[in-house]
């Protein structure tokens, strides 16, 4: 009896295994709607005067993540540590906006300006400049790619360094998944911008679908009815997203495709508004984050973990069957390799803005905040001309200079920065109250203060080299590196490509496909004995190499 038990005790575990396998090796497809420039602002994070039904039936049939953080509160240097899956401070994306990378541009089509009327911290020219990370960092869906899944983006880059023609199958305004060959798996990637700082004045003449009487102003505001338009054309905005989302959803279900793709819902960091967009506390750092699985697993579940936006790229990784690189700062917290160990607290930056120079940092664990200021001899609400276009923010200047402004809505309006902000959300939501001389809240302060500086050193934070330097540190003289050529090497019936520069990866073209816009990505030699081969490597940030024919 006891064989006949061990022999069904080892059958079942067999079984066990091949199941946890089997699951592992599915593919599902990969789906990132994500929009811009909004926080938690949706009904399904429990925010009145706004109806938002397709994001709040995503979160009903999905997995609701309520602290979840971008690293910085502005749209470029977040992207680049989505894309990249690093701290900006880390490897040199965290100033805001290094060049015209918003959307792809060909290798041939690469332009810098030499003055751009930027200075960094020291009062030097800041030219246009592609950051150049180090040598291991590679895009992550690279990784994807070599997995076979078909990528594309559509059509947001705004890296901090030119998209490498190694990053997307397809990557424009045309991108799509209905592009890859039958049975493929996908990872798209499609971006809405209605929800931008700029549809807040491009669309204030549209109606205002929202109750203005309704909303909730930020205590950071002077309750004035300009301030409610504005605000109500920020709710507006994101309910047309939400129509936007409810059209995609009936699109994959008319494709067939809901039941068999992941979506992530997510917005690359917080509100559009004064003290919001830019900000390093939480009104510019938390975000919504969403995410629906085809058999809604775990439908319905909010997750108090602290995620942030740069563990995007290792979840889906880890969803389709990849170990996070050890080189990367973001977890995956989903799938075959989610992480152990969520991360204890979020950590934030804010430097260079446009035309503006500032250094701040920030660590939240979920109810607290803590700010460290370095740049205190500014102004709270500094002048910077794009959000100036927002005729709130124009006329709250305004109201300021004039003595207009009382109580709470000053607050922001500050002469100079404090040294330390501490703020608890729990009872100040609106960041307010700053706390870090409350003797009562000293233990808090100490804690939060020591983790953000263990971690400025862990991750060798670079605001504190002038801009002006950095560049010279990653374009030597002021000239953008080149990436060097890439070479057959023949052996037997195969054809390994390789490229003398350090971290380059190498795009290729086969026969007829020469000359086309879509590159393949090489990862091991192939087996085209007498094929016609282009090829050419891009190292991020350098300049990418011409292209080699094959003989």
């Amino acid at each position: 009896m006891d064989s006949i038990r061990l022999r069904l005790f080892l059958i079942i575990i067999t079984l066990s295994c091949f199941s946890i396998q089997s699951d592992a090796q599915e593919k599902y497809n990969i789906l990132w709607l994500s929009c811009e420039d909004i926080g938690p602002v949706l009904g399904a994070y429990g925010t009145s005067g706004i109806e938002t039904p397709n994001i709040d039936r995503l979160a009903n049939e999905g997995i609701l993540y309520k602290q979840a953080y971008a690293t910085v509160g502005v749209c470029a240097p977040s992207r680049a540590s989505i894309i990249t899956g690093m701290y900006p401070v880390s490897v040199g994306t965290h100033n805001m906006r290094t060049g015209n990378h918003w959307g792809y541009s060909k290798p041939e089509d690469e332009q810098y300006e030499r003055c751009i009327k930027v200075k960094d911290k020291n009062g030097r020219n800041v030219p246009q400049y592609s950051v150049v990370p180090p040598s291991f960092v590679r895009c992550f869906s690279e990784y994807l790619r070599e997995a076979g899944y078909y990528c594309t983006n559509n059509a947001k880059c705004d890296y901090q360094f030119n998209c490498p023609i190694t990053a997307w199958d397809e990557v424009g305004n045309n991108a799509h998944y209905k592009n890859r060959a039958d049975g493929q798996s996908f990872f798209a990637v499609f971006n809405h911008g209605v929800t931008h700082e700029s549809q807040i004045w491009k669309r204030q003449d549209e109606a205002i679908s929202v109750d203005t009487a309704q909303i909730h102003i930020p205590a950071y505001y002077a309750d004035i009815p300009l301030v409610r338009r504005d605000v109500g054309r920020k709710y507006s905005n994101i309910e047309l997203l939400d129509q936007q989302i409810g059209e995609w959803l009936q699109k994959l279900e008319d494709e067939n495709l809901l039941d068999k793709t992941i979506i992530f819902f997510w917005s690359d960091h917080g509100g559009p508004l004064l003290r919001q967009k830019r900000a390093v506390g939480n009104s510019g750092l938390h975000v919504p984050l969403i995410v629906r699985f085809p058999d809604k697993r775990m439908a319905g579940t909010v997750v108090d973990d602290i995620v942030s936006l740069m563990d995007l790229g290792p979840t889906v990784m880890s969803l389709a069957g990849l170990e996070t690189p050890q080189y990367m700062h973001g977890k995956a917290f989903l799938g075959q390799y989610k992480s152990d160990e969520p991360h204890q607290y979020a950590f934030g930056s804010a430097d260079r803005f446009d035309e503006h120079t500032q250094m701040s940092r920030s660590v939240i664990d979920g109810r607290y905040i803590y700010i460290r200021n370095y740049m205190t001899d500014q102004p709270y609400t500094y002048p910077l001309f794009y959000r100036e276009q927002i005729e709130m923010t124009s006329q709250l200047i305004r109201m300021n200079d004039a003595g207009e402004l009382a109580g709470d809505a000053r607050y922001i309006f500050q002469n100079s920065l404090p040294y330390e902000e501490l703020y608890d959300l729990e009872t100040d939501p609106d960041e307010v109250h700053n706390l870090a001389n409350d003797p009562a809240h000293q233990t808090r302060l100490k804690e939060l203060r020591k983790a953000l500086y263990q971690w400025q050193l862990s991750v060798n934070d670079k605001g504190f080299i002038p801009e002006h330097d950095l560049v010279n540190m990653m374009w030597p003289g002021g000239i953008q590196p080149e990436t060097e050529p890439v070479e057959f090497i023949r052996q037997g019936k195969t054809i390994e490509l390789k490229s003398a520069t350090t971290g380059a990866s190498i795009a290729y073209q086969l026969n007829d496909a020469i000359g086309s816009d879509q590159w393949q990505l090489y990862s091991q030699p192939l087996k085209a004995k007498n094929a016609k081969i282009a090829a050419r490597a891009v190292r991020i940030g350098y300049k990418t190499s011409p292209i080699t024919l094959s003989e």
